[in-house]
């Protein structure tokens, strides 16, 4: 098929490891001649980043593949990502999908596109990713958003939660070079950018297939480069958390300190039964090390309720456990059945109106730790990277502080992205913490 000239949509679901690499996948087409529009116009090419995390993921990437054939039969259409990984016969049978390209395959997308030709079945370009060890390099040097730019430097996983699918869609642990990462981020501050956030499927095993350098040593060759004001982790694992790490993330002054710890259960049995590497006393003992090294850190976390098993007494000690380490937001997820995984095959599927209970319970709890966190930062001056102007309020501007508050401010000069200080004065009720310029910035 002959792409030059033609139009191409992408519409992505998932993380921010897809978010980035449909960005990739972006400037790979506009260099061969592809123009990208809106899934809203008319286009040759539709492309689907699709998610496989959950059931729902899944249907939600059916869903947007089978919308572009009923707006117009002659479109291509492209399962591209986790579900055309690990789902690939389904999508043949559906009858709705021209090309599936699976993981570590997308680096190959203009090739894949320019060979295609029109069949009764569908093109399929899947690797058995788990034994696959090469990182698959794509690369971005702009980015739809203005500010902060997502970097992902690690694909897959070598975990195995019991709930979880990500290891057999993303294979094996594999990072990216050092020098790649480096370069790509200078170019991208050159270009303006001034936070970055290192991200990826595992983040924190970084460097482990490479030898000697891990996500700290990366972290430290990253603050070093001209421009880039701010670096944020992704989700981390507990088991990054180290005295040494501690202290040499307190030296960077561009790190921000917001620590994403992905807990899942705040009660032992339930996390055995998860596979997770871990106990509560060891993230107990995680939080102390971390407020100790930092002054107000954020502190947020992903919480599943309703794990298969899960009685009233081990929620209720998830309930006090996170009561008492008290982190500044958590996402609650209710445990839904992702067939593939062991978790599918457990005993004790606990009811769907049990599962919404306990959420509606942890949810309330964050709402009042979210509250009490943001309460502490007023009458503070805090600096704020300004991302765009509030909609539909003229003169409003929002960013994020080094902690992740979502901020609002007011000015009368455009300050997208800009480095401002901000006294933070009240909780708004539209979920802003509001401020005005500080008196230097007027």
């Amino acid at each position: 098929m002959k792409i030059y000239g033609k139009k191409a949509s992408i519409v992505t679901l998932g993380c921010k490891v897809n978010q980035y690499e449909t960005d990739a996948m972006c400037a790979m087409l506009q260099e061969a001649g592809v123009s990208i529009v809106s899934t809203k116009e008319k286009t040759d090419i539709y492309i689907v980043n699709t998610c496989s995390v959950t059931n729902m993921a899944e249907r939600k990437s059916r869903q947007m593949l089978h919308r572009a054939k009923r707006k117009n039969p002659d479109v291509v259409v492209v399962a591209v990502g986790c579900y055309a990984q690990v789902g690939k016969e389904e999508l043949i049978a559906d009858g709705h999908i021209d090309l599936i390209i699976g993981n570590n395959k997308k680096k190959d997308l203009i090739k894949i596109l320019e060979e295609y030709q029109p069949n009764e079945k569908p093109e399929t370009e899947v690797l058995d990713i788990a034994s696959d060890r090469e990182y698959e390099e794509l690369h971005v040097d702009h980015l739809n958003s203005h500010t902060r730019a997502y970097i992902k430097v690690q694909d897959g996983c070598n975990q195995f939660c019991s709930y979880c699918i990500i290891p057999y869609a993303r294979g094996r642990v594999r990072s990216r070079r050092k020098e790649d990462v480096l370069e790509e981020i200078r170019g991208l501050a050159g270009k303006g950018y001034q936070e970055f956030v290192i991200t990826g499927i595992h983040v924190t095993s970084y460097g482990t297939d490479l030898g000697e350098i891990r996500l700290i040593d990366l972290l430290e060759e990253i603050s070093k480069i001209d421009g880039v004001r701010r670096i944020r982790l992704g989700s981390l694992e507990p088991g990054f958390i180290t005295e040494d790490v501690l202290r040499r993330l307190s030296r960077l002054e561009k790190f921000c300190p917001h620590f994403h710890l992905s807990l899942q259960s705040g009660c032992d049995t339930v996390l055995k039964r998860m596979n997770r590497k871990y106990t509560t006393e060891e993230i107990r003992e995680k939080c102390r090390m971390i407020r100790q090294y930092f002054d107000q850190p954020a502190l947020t976390t992903d919480i599943i309720v309703g794990f298969p098993g899960e009685t009233e007494e081990e929620f209720e000690e998830t309930r006090k456990f996170l009561e008492e380490i008290c982190l500044y937001e958590m996402h609650i997820f209710k445990y839904s059945i992702r067939k593939g995984t062991r978790a599918a095959k457990m005993q004790d599927q606990v009811p769907d109106q049990i599962k919404a209970k306990r959420s509606d319970i942890l949810l309330e709890m964050s709402r009042n730790h979210q509250e009490a966190f943001e309460k502490a930062q007023l009458g503070q001056t805090k600096e704020i990277l300004i991302e765009e102007e509030v909609h539909g309020s003229k003169n409003w501007y929002t960013g994020h502080t080094r902690e992740y508050v979502k901020t609002a401010v007011y000015s009368e000069t455009d300050l997208e992205n800009q480095m401002v200080n901000v006294q933070l004065e009240t909780i708004s009720p539209d979920g802003y913490v509001k401020g005005r310029l500080a008196p230097e910035e007027k």
